[in-house]
Formats: C-alpha cells, sequence, structure tokens
C-alpha cells in the first residue's frame, strides 16, 4: 500500500512553502477523521489499514503490538501517504529526532521555541549545556518553585511588592525567621526599613530598605497583606537557595505571579498551583495531549495510584488499547498483575506489575474507577505519546490534578488557556532554576542570559538534558528542525500527529513503511 514518491519529492528534504500547505491540509482532514478532544481521539481504527511486508518475526517482541497498532491508525496512515511528510521523515536530521521519542515529545509540545533555538546551533548548545550543568539542581529547585509559587499565589501583591527592590527579598529570604515578627504590624516594618541602617536584620541592605519604605504603593500592598511575612518564615529551608541571587529572584517571583495568575484564571487552585511548578515538564507534555489530560482530569484518583507504579503506568500508557478489557473488570486486571509473567502484556515489566499488585490502596483506587482502561484505549495515541515520559507524571502532580479534576478538565478543552499556562510555567522554572543555579556557580551570566531568552526550550530540555546535550551536536537534527519550523508546527497544532511523533514506536513504523529506504533511493538517483 506504501505509495510512490517521485524522486523530485525525494530530494526535497526541507518543506517548501506549498508543502507546508498541503501537509496543512493533511493535518486538517486528520482533525476531521481524529478531532484532538472528545471520546475516540486517538483510538486504534479496527480495519487492517497498513500492511507492511517489511514486519518481520523479530521485529516485535511477544505481547508488544505498538508498532503495528501505531501503523493501523488513520494517523499513521494520511501522515506517510503524504508526499511532503515523506521528504521530511526521509531526511537524516529528521530520522534523528524520531528516534528519540522524549525529545520529539518535548519538540511537539512548543515547536516554535525549539525551531528558533535550533537555527543557532551555538546557543542551542549553550542552552542544552545550561540545562545539563543546572540539572543536578532541578529536584531542589522543583521543590522550591512549588513553595514560592504556592506563597506567590497567596501573597501575589505583597511579594511583587518586595520584588521592586531586589536586594530587599534577597535578605528578606536569606533569614525569612528574622523577619516574622513583622507580620502581626506592617507598620512596624515601615518604620524600619525607613531606618534600615540602625536595625541589624536590613543593614546590609539598608538602601534597598529605605527606598522599599519610600514607595507608597509597595507599603500599602504589605499592609495589606503583612501575613507575607510569616509565610516566608514558614518556608525558610526551601528559600534560602534562592537568595543568592538578588535580581534573578525578584525575576522569578514576578515569573510566578504571571503563571498563578494565568492558571487562576482557569480555576486551579493554590494547592493545585504548587504542584504544577513542582513539576512543569510534565504538564507542558500534557498541554500538548489535551484529551490525555481530559481523561486523566475524568479518572483522577485511578491515574494518582497508577502513578505510584511509573513501570507499570508507562507499560499501559504504551499499549494502552491490549489493557482496554479490564475496563468490564478490575478484578481481572488484579489477577493478571500478581501474575504478570504469565500474561504477554505484563510480561516484560512483570516485577512493576507485581508490585502494583500488591499495593492494596491503589488496586482500591483501581477496582473503584476501571473506566480508567477504557479511558486510556480511548486516547492510545495521546498516551502513548506520553509513555516514554511515564516517570515525569509524579503521584503528586496527578494527585493536584485530583484536587482540581473539573477545572483541568475546563481547562484542557481551551487549547490556547492549556497553552499560555504551560509556557508561563515554563517560564517561572526557568527563572527559578537560573537563580538556583547562579547562586551555586553552576551557570555563568552569558549562560543565564541564553537560558532566560529561551525559557520554553530549557525548561523542556530539562527533563532530559542528556539527550538535549547529545542533540547539539548533530548538525542534521538541528538543521532539519530549524528549517521545518512551520511543517513542525501544522503537526503539533494536531493533537494526533504531535501523538504520532512522539510515540515510542514511531521510528520503527517509519522504517517499516518504507520511509526511510524513500531517503536511500533519492540519496542513489
Amino acid at each position: 500500500m506504501a505509495t510512490v514518491v517521485s524522486t523530485k519529492n525525494n530530494r526535497k528534504l526541507i518543506l517548501t512553502a506549498g508543502g507546508v500547505l498541503v501537509f496543512g491540509i493533511a493535518a486538517y482532514g486528520l482533525g476531521r477523521v481524529y478531532p484532538p478532544l472528545g471520546p475516540s481521539a486517538g483510538t486504534i481504527a479496527p480495519a487492517q489499514r497498513y500492511v507492511s511486508p517489511q514486519v518481520g518475526e523479530g521485529d516485535v517482541a511477544l505481547g508488544d503490538t505498538s508498532v503495528p497498532e501505531l501503523m493501523q491508525t488513520d494517523a499513521f496512515e494520511l501522515m506517510v501517504h503524504n508526499p511532503d511528510f515523506r521528504a521530511l521523515a526521509a531526511s537524516p536530521g529528521f530520522r534523528a529526532l524520531a528516534s528519540q521519542p522524549q525529545v520529539m515529545a518535548a519538540l511537539m509540545a512548543n515547536p516554535s521555541a525549539f525551531s528558533a533555538l535550533a537555527a543557532n546551533p551555538k546557543t542551542f548548545a549553550g542552552v542544552a549545556n545550561a540545562a545539563l550543568s543546572a540539572s543536578s539542581l532541578a529536584s531542589s529547585a522543583h521543590s522550591a518553585n512549588a513553595a514560592l509559587m504556592g506563597l506567590v499565589a497567596g501573597h501575589p501583591s505583597a511579594m511583587q511588592a518586595l520584588a521592586s527592590q531586589p536586594a530587599a527579598l534577597a535578605a528578606i529570604m536569606a533569614n525569612p525567621s528574622a523577619f516574622a515578627s513583622f507580620a502581626s504590624n506592617a507598620n512596624a516594618f515601615r518604620d524600619a526599613a525607613s531606618n534600615a541602617a540602625a536595625d541589624a536584620r536590613l543593614a546590609s541592605s539598608a538602601s534597598a530598605f529605605h527606598q522599599l519604605s519610600a514607595n507608597p504603593s509597595a507599603i500599602q500592598a504589605l499592609q495589606a497583606d503583612p501575613s507575607v511575612f510569616s509565610a516566608l518564615a514558614a518556608n525558610a529551608a526551601a528559600f534560602k537557595a534562592l537568595s543568592g541571587q538578588p535580581a534573578a529572584l525578584a525575576a522569578t517571583v514576578n515569573s510566578a505571579a504571571a503563571a498563578a495568575r494565568q492558571l487562576q484564571s482557569a480555576g486551579i487552585s493554590n494547592s493545585a498551583l504548587s504542584a504544577l511548578a513542582a513539576n512543569p515538564q510534565a504538564f507542558a507534555l500534557l498541554s500538548g495531549q489535551p484529551s490525555a489530560l481530559a481523561a486523566i482530569a475524568g479518572h483522577s484518583q485511578a491515574f494518582a495510584a497508577l502513578a505510584s507504579h511509573p513501570a507499570a503506568l508507562a507499560a499501559i500508557m504504551a499499549n494502552a488499547s491490549s489493557f482496554s478489557s479490564f475496563a468490564s473488570s478490575a478484578n481481572s486486571f488484579r489477577d493478571a498483575a500478581a501474575n504478570a509473567a504469565a500474561d504477554a502484556r505484563l510480561a516484560s515489566n512483570a516485577a512493576a506489575f507485581k508490585s502494583l499488585a500488591g499495593d492494596s490502596k491503589a488496586m482500591a483506587a483501581l477496582q473503584a474507577d476501571p473506566g480508567v482502561f477504557s479511558s486510556m484505549a480511548h486516547n492510545a495515541l495521546a498516551f502513548a505519546s506520553l509513555a516514554s515520559n511515564a516517570r515525569m507524571m509524579s503521584p503528586q502532580l496527578l494527585a493536584g490534578i485530583a484536587s482540581n479534576a473539573s477545572s483541568f478538565s475546563r481547562l484542557a478543552a481551551n487549547a490556547s488557556q492549556l497553552s499560555a499556562a504551560s509556557k508561563a510555567l515554563q517560564a517561572f522554572d526557568a527563572h527559578s532554576l537560573v537563580a538556583s543555579a547562579s547562586a551555586a556557580n553552576a551557570l555563568n551570566a552569558a549562560a543565564s542570559q541564553a537560558v532566560l531568552a529561551n525559557p520554553q526550550a530549557f525548561s523542556a530540555m530539562m527533563a532530559n538534558p542528556k539527550a538535549f546535550a547529545a542533540l547539539a551536536s548533530q548538525p542534521a537534527a538541528l538543521a532539519a528542525l530549524s528549517s521545518n519550523q512551520k511543517a513542525l508546527a501544522a503537526m503539533a497544532a494536531q493533537p494526533n500527529l504531535a501523538a504520532l511523533a512522539a510515540n515510542p514506536s514511531f521510528s520503527a513504523a517509519l522504517n517499516q513503511a518504507g520511509v526511510s529506504q524513500a531517503a536511500s533511493q533519492s540519496h542513489s538517483d
């Protein structure tokens, strides 16, 4: 069934404007076949849609039907039969990208950010290396993110008032317990700040505190919310690492406030905001697959249970249609998981499933909502694209979604609001990591500047810094990324196309469909 591609198209490794238009029409057609939201998004077509003679006996592991099932989807059918996509997919650079599903998932979540960055390989390498350098700080920085987001979301005006004088804010956050007494008397803070040189707590940044005391709007915000001082003291340990770079700290606070406004306008609670702030990369991936986010919101307790067993969750995500039969009997899933080695669907992750079967709390959540299995099967493409990053779907994140399930369901249905919220969170994450890494001497001024000029790309790289650092040394991959911005944007605009590109089986499916062979033929013509 493979479409014959002309020599001219084979040689066209960069899409022309006309090619982008054709590909866009294909994407529109896919949107009609596979609506981005709705119950059937990403389902596997029941009929055999793609038959390839190249699938050999050893190509697919026992029980793993992910490659042939991917090749039977309408999404794959439309993709590989589009000559302009085949021209793009046949290029060595795109094949290098497609072979890394975690990288592709990040690219599809924000293609414009990566395409613009890849146009300057030196800057791309600088940002990727900055992510690698900062990666050791990511865990502590994300914990600080959660605490800071909760603080800023609960005290936005007061925190931005303090951020108007970065040195004063840094002094407070370096020793917040010393300022806790001002929580009961904001006027006392104003008086102390106006004569800062005479107060040991403020003397080291006397000029900044004096300027703060002379700012009527800032003092008014603090007088309206003096409890900000006790809130700061309650999270003293979390903020210490941020206090070493005053300007970066102030920018982080303002970035947090912007992200909080975006999400609060969608009805997201402050507690859920903290969970998102601690998991910005995972939320960015979910924002690129709104049907998966909607499914998680609709079965939040069951997903939170699965998140405690990431290897099992990844296996289900990767091949969701194989688990759909458990929707009618959660007990049968429990029994299968308990004896996972005997079930081809579970055998490759037998230990993980056996651990899940022994988790009474998790099994109770699944027995209460076995529909989670059919929900995942109905959105198989979306979940398969997330499978390689299942470890990022933390119990904390999914519990946060569970606490605000209806608001997240509405947010999933508003693509522009969801995208804006995700990008705002990534910007906050980048600012926070720059503040922490700069204070720890892990980033120099030039690296920090490059990161802050590309915050979404940097935040996404933090999920897999080694992969992006390696990508920086692959000129063909960067060229494919920078030269095909419109085509990649067209793919990302359709969640089903984006899900296909990020699917762990995508590269193998392209090979079996003969796309890579088209490249070889084009080079020999």
